[in-house]
C-alpha cells in the first residue's frame, strides 16, 4: 500500500498533473482550464495557512494521488466545516488509494478541529466518488441539478456530508 503523507513543495508538478487530467477529461471537477503549478501552489499554501490537511499518496517514490480539506465557505462561522477534494492519478484507479487518502483526510481534519467534512461532487454519474464517500460514513444531503455546464452537458452537485469527533453534540470552542 502506498504511503500517505503530508504533501511538501516538491509534489507540486505530480499534484498539478493529477489535477489537470481531471479537469480536461472528468467530471469530478467543474474547473475547464487546468490550473497552472503556481496556481496550484497557491492553493496549497492557503489551505496549509488555515492548519487544514494537504496529504498526498506516494508509492515508489511517485505521487499518485492527493487529497485535501478546505473551509466549506470562506465566512469565519464555517471554520468548523471543511469541504474533502479527492484526486488520483488515472494510472493509479481501483488501487484503493482514494479510501486511503479520504481515510488519513478525515482523521487529519478531525485533528485539526474540523467537525463535518463535506463532499461537493460534481456530477451525479460520479458513482465511484459517490461511492467511497458513502463507505466511509458520509451520507447524501442533497443535489443541485444541471448548475455546471461540462464536456457537453449539465451536470449535477451531489452534496455529501459526515460528523467528526462529536460532530454537532458539543461546543467546539
Amino acid at each position: 500500500m502506498p504511503l500517505i503523507r503530508t504533501s511538501h513543495d516538491g509534489d507540486l508538478a505530480a499534484i498539478t498533473a493529477i489535477y489537470a487530467h481531471h479537469v480536461l477529461h472528468g467530471t469530478g471537477t467543474f474547473e475547464i482550464d487546468p490550473p497552472s503549478a503556481a496556481d496550484m501552489a497557491a492553493r496549497r499554501a492557503e489551505v496549509l495557512a488555515r492548519g487544514l490537511p494537504w496529504l498526498v499518496a506516494e508509492k515508489d517514490g511517485q505521487v499518485l494521488g492527493f487529497t485535501y480539506a478546505n473551509w466549506f465557505k470562506p465566512r469565519p462561522a464555517y471554520r468548523f466545516s471543511a469541504e474533502d477534494s479527492v484526486y488520483v492519478a488515472d494510472s493509479a484507479r481501483g488501487m484503493g488509494l482514494g479510501r486511503a487518502l479520504l481515510t488519513a483526510l478525515a482523521a487529519h481534519a478531525e485533528a485539526a478541529g474540523v467537525r463535518q467534512l463535506m463532499a461537493v461532487i460534481g456530477d451525479s454519474a460520479n458513482v465511484g466518488s459517490i461511492a467511497l464517500h458513502r463507505s466511509l460514513g458520509f451520507t447524501e444531503v442533497g443535489v443541485m441539478h444541471a448548475v455546471g455546464w461540462k464536456h457537453g452537458a449539465w451536470r449535477d452537485i451531489v452534496l455529501m456530508q459526515r460528523p467528526l469527533g462529536s460532530g454537532s453534540a458539543t461546543s467546539p470552542e
